[in-house]
């Protein structure tokens, strides 16, 4: 009876195929060795390959290989068996059809949820910009579907992974050093080269700020009321809390100090007589 259960004519329909009995056992231990390769393959991925990673971006890629190399063993079996899975492709291709309307902007996400763990343009806890939403915050993780960034009032932006990978993103946090730029306006009776002194002094006097980078001082814009002073001051990465809601009232302070004049608009109304304005004569 076992022989013949084994034998070349002991058949199975599958899938409206006629399949030995012994095939189906041949691709079972297939795929029990494809399932042990996978297990094995993303083991030694994860062990290995995954510590300059995010841990998002791990876990991804941990289960694409698992699962692939799995669909790969399963086509591998089908094919080898002889299994026509040609009536399956035609409904599961209007079906995909019909469903891939309907999930397109899903499907666009996961794509570029992909491409971003590979191109990775920031890790989790950067500070970025997605300048095309309007986004500026602390990155949380990069999921298959979405991108989540903390803003600074606490909340959690979800943004769809297609929205960031077609945008412009500015990474705060790539480099060891940031630039804090403020503009400050002079009169112009005061002498240009004494208040670039001034505001460099005062520069120098706040924590944190670098020698180098150089802070630098010109002069930007001859406007209407007043002579406008550019100032760049460098600071380490992790530093703007210290610097930036400072930076403005400590170099106020000091030019005030100096007696330098920090000029505003005026406006001058004229007011004219009644009796003026018709033209009679005054008395």
């Amino acid at each position: 009876m076992v022989v013949d259960i084994f034998s070349e004519t002991s058949t199975v329909n599958v899938l409206g195929n006629e399949v030995a009995v012994g095939s189906i056992i041949m691709g079972i231990i297939i795929m029990v060795v494809g399932v042990i390769i996978a297990r094995i393959t993303s083991t030694i991925f994860k062990k290995y390959l995954t510590a300059n990673l995010p841990d998002n971006t791990a876990k991804s890629l941990h289960k694409v290989i698992y699962y692939g190399i799995i669909i790969v063993t399963l086509l591998a079996v089908t094919t080898s068996q002889g299994i026509d899975l040609s009536g399956l492709m035609v409904a599961g291709g209007i079906f995909g059809i019909v469903i891939g309307f309907a999930t397109q902007s899903v499907v666009s996400n996961a794509i570029s949820g992909i491409f971003l763990m590979f191109d990775r343009p920031a890790k989790t806890g950067d500070l970025i910009e997605i300048q095309q939403s309007k986004i500026y915050g602390k990155l949380i993780d990069v999921t298959i579907f979405s991108t989540r960034v903390k803003l600074f009032d606490g909340s959690v932006m979800r943004v769809p992974n297609e929205k960031v990978f077609t945008s412009e993103i500015r990474n705060v946090s790539a480099s060891e050093v940031r630039r804090i730029d403020a503009t400050f306006g002079i009169g112009y009776k005061e002498d240009i080269d004494h208040a670039i002194d001034v505001i460099k002094n005062a520069v120098y006097k706040m924590p944190y700020v670098l020698r180098e980078p150089e802070p630098a001082v010109w002069v930007e814009q001859l406007a209407d009321s007043s002579v406008n002073l550019k100032v760049l001051t460098w600071i380490p990465r992790d530093e703007w809390d210290n610097v930036g809601p400072t930076l403005l009232k400590d170099i106020k302070k000091e030019i005030e100090g100096a007696g330098i004049e920090i000029p505003f608009p005026q406006r001058v109304i004229h007011h004219l007589d009644d009796s003026k304005k018709h033209g009679e004569p005054h008395r």
